[in-house]
């Protein structure tokens, strides 16, 4: 749902964020455990997130958010590992 008074798209409250996380995550777990590649989950994963982000903010908006990736994840945005 495209909102136009709305003036920071993807900039959702930080408590919604991290329960939606949960929720993805838990998610993720259990097509693991049933025995579904992670790099299949993670490919679907993100299919649906852009899915969903297009649907709600259209292409362009969406385009424009994905286009900071690239930079959040060489500075390690998502590495949930320790690194040397």
């Amino acid at each position: 749902m495209q909102n136009s008074t709305q003036t920071a798209p993807f900039e959702a409250d930080v408590d919604e964020k991290r329960a939606a996380l949960g929720y993805v995550s838990e998610a993720f777990a259990e097509g693991c455990l049933d025995g579904l590649d992670g790099d299949c989950m993670a490919q679907a994963a993100l299919f649906a997130a852009f899915q969903e982000l297009v649907m709600t903010y259209g292409e362009e908006a969406t385009a424009r958010y994905a286009e900071g990736f690239p930079e959040r994840i060489r500075g390690g945005a998502f590495t949930t590992a320790l690194q040397h």
